[in-house]
């Protein structure tokens, strides 16, 4: 759903009014969808980048705390505010944004190097899971963790922090399967609370240290290069942090609008990140103590718990956007064919992209429980992250070059010289997270290399099988032999699903073989997903007359929509096609795989990809067709 702000009008004019109250509407709920993970992250990045800095009896000296606020302001104007919301909030396919949508676009414009640009979908797909388990993790660790700064509980409560978030993160879960729309209507009105009250504590903190303003001047950030040559790659490493959760903005573009989301970030979230940055770095110059947990010590103490509650709800929210956004990415992925068959159940009759995977659901879960016992502290936990958002975010950089390329029509050295700053700094911010990868930074990278690896394998055998597959005869020469030698006719239709409807379709022949039958009407069906979002109605159904009771019939969905062949077939009906639906038997294959004898990784490889196939879901189920006119014909194929 995407919104536009009408243009001025003289009023009373009631078409404006109402497109502002859905601007602001879509604009308040982008608050807690889009920036809940990036809006969470001042309750750990300033800790974790000046912890770099401590001396000797904990002393931190104020260049280097005024430095590191400067480094965190200018990545997020850089990275969030230039990239992100006026640059790559540009390069939207249909209204979608997010890694695989903008491989879509890139694959749709043409050109070479399809299976490069393919590769680095892939890569920056699993870079957002590595991100998505560790988000959640993070984010309400750090956020239980504020209970150690309340006065009488200092002690007594570290034993009880992994529990609670483990308790928090465990029931966040199990609540998906009734999906988000009943909750989602308060993610914008708490983030509101959420960031004013982040602005107030900031701004009440720079008051009462008003030279932190001096981070305001990028020179200040850059002296810390010179002061710290050695420490500086780790510092960086952690301001990183600060804009962790920023590929959302991109990601999340189809479900609230371009303009919308610019909005909110512009008048909203970077001034109250901004002043609460400020004012962490503020308390630390008037109290180098409070570097230990800054962001809570900025608040009063009668106020520390009801902002561990606050926080709490923040980060809950911050981790529920991260979790429907790899439910989006696995129906992106699947409809791709990058991923296996997975179930996907709608969770709203009124919007379409909210869904619930389950299997996605439930691996993340356990990833997430995994890191929180493994991790055990939200500081252990930030040297793992960072990783996979960097890389995430160098892939989004390389697919714009190639959309400018190709979409923009521009040389390849222009478009790569428009985003070469980018390059360059996300670049850096990689070779400094770099240094995490022996503290926990192989963890993301591990569940990045896992998703690719099933991704490839998934790809590679589905071009196998296929290949397997592939019949000699086409329909044309099978037809010319039926007319020779025609066999018996059933009464009602017989629906074949086919790749290729030139193709005698695997289950056709199989029928002919073993029941000798041939239905009175026969129909290819091909399911295509096509590299748009959506498709309209309109121009969703194909039919081609084979000849004498014989048709091709293609139904064309979008990759954010699920393919319904029980809808495409009732558009069918409209355009001429005549059937009764208690007289059509859809035959479906159901293949049992037969890897080829061999040794080595490519045997250990198709044994993962024999088991994805039959964990993948159901066809008749995965493509909506009504289950008690499905025929399923069993074959074996060596691939």
């Amino acid at each position: 759903m995407t919104a536009t702000l009408a243009d001025p009008a003289p009023a009373p004019i009631p078409v404006p009014a109402k497109s502002m109250r859905t601007f602001l509407t879509l604009s308040v709920a982008s608050a807690g969808v889009v920036y809940g993970d990036i809006g969470t992250s001042p309750l750990y990045a300033f800790k974790q980048s000046i912890a770099h800095l401590k001396r000797a009896g904990g002393a931190i000296p104020a260049a280097d705390i005024i430095g590191v606020v400067s480094l965190m302001f200018w990545t997020l104007m850089v990275i969030c505010t230039v990239k992100y919301v006026l640059v790559l909030l540009r390069f939207d396919n249909r209204g979608e944004g997010g890694t695989l949508s903008l491989t879509a676009l890139v694959q749709r414009a043409g050109g070479r190097a399809a299976r490069a640009i393919t590769i680095i979908g892939m890569l920056g797909a699993g870079l957002f899971f590595g991100d998505a388990m560790l988000t959640p993790a993070i984010s309400v660790l750090s956020a239980v963790e504020g209970l150690k700064v309340i006065q009488g509980l200092d002690g007594r409560i570290d034993p009880f922090v992994v529990p609670i978030a483990l308790a928090v993160l465990v029931a966040l879960f199990m609540i998906q399967r009734r999906g988000t729309g009943g909750v989602g209507r308060w993610f914008g009105p708490i983030c509101l609370v959420w960031f004013a009250t982040i602005a107030v504590l900031g701004l009440a903190s720079i008051v009462r240290a008003p030279q932190i303003l001096m981070a305001l001047n990028p020179l200040e950030g850059a002296r810390i290069f010179a002061r710290h040559p050695v420490l500086s790659p780790a510092v960086l490493g952690s301001v990183f942090l600060t804009v962790t959760g920023a590929e959302a903005l991109y990601a999340d573009m189809g479900h609230f609008g371009r303009k919308p989301i610019q909005a909110t970030w512009l008048v909203l979230v970077f001034p109250c990140l901004t002043l609460n940055y400020l004012g962490q770095g503020a308390l630390t110059l008037s109290n180098n103590a409070a570097a230990e947990s800054p962001f809570f010590l900025m608040a009063p103490q009668w106020f520390q718990l009801p902002l561990v509650i606050l926080a709490t709800a923040a980060t809950v929210i911050a981790s529920q956007a991260v979790i429907s956004g790899a439910f989006s990415l696995s129906q992106q992925a699947v409809q791709l064919g990058l991923l296996p068959r997975l179930t996907l159940q709608p969770t709203s009759e009124e919007h379409a992209g909210q869904i619930y995977a389950p299997q996605i659901n439930w691996i993340l879960m356990l990833g997430v429980a995994a890191l929180v016992l493994g991790f055990g502290s939200s500081d252990a936990l930030a040297d793992a992250y960072g990783i996979s958002v960097v890389g995430a975010m160098i892939t989004s950089s390389v697919l714009a070059v190639v959309a400018i390329h190709r979409l923009n029509k521009r040389p390849i050295w222009q478009a790569a010289l428009i985003f070469s700053p980018f390059l360059v700094i996300e670049g850096a911010f990689l070779a400094a997270n770099l240094l995490k990868v022996m503290h926990g930074g192989y963890v993301p990278l591990g569940i990045a290399g896992a998703l690719i690896l099933i991704m490839w394998t998934w790809t590679r055998g589905l071009a196998r099988l296929a290949k397997a597959e592939e019949s000699d005869l086409t329909m044309a020469e099978v037809m010319a032999m039926l007319a020779a030698r025609p066999p018996m006719r059933a009464r009602g239709t017989a629906v074949f699903l086919t790749q290729h409807p030139d193709k005698v379709p695997v289950s056709l022949m199989h029928n002919l073989k073993h029941n000798q039958v041939l239905h009175e009407q026969v129909v290819l069906l091909t399911v295509k997903v096509v590299r748009k979002p959506r498709v309209a109605d309109a121009d969703r159904v194909e039919i081609k007359d084979l000849g004498p009771g014989f048709k091709a019939l293609s139904l064309s969905f979008g990759f954010m929509e699920r393919p319904n062949v029980a809808l495409g077939l009732s558009l069918a009906r409209a355009k001429g096609l005549k059937f009764d639906i208690m007289r059509t038997s859809f035959f479906v294959s159901r293949r049992t795989l037969l890897p080829r004898p061999s040794v080595g990784p490519g045997h250990l490889q198709d044994l993962l990809f024999v088991f994805l196939m039959r964990n993948a879901q159901r066809a008749a189920d995965f493509f909506q067709i009504p289950p008690s006119r499905v025929v399923e014909l069993g074959t074996q194929v060596a691939f």
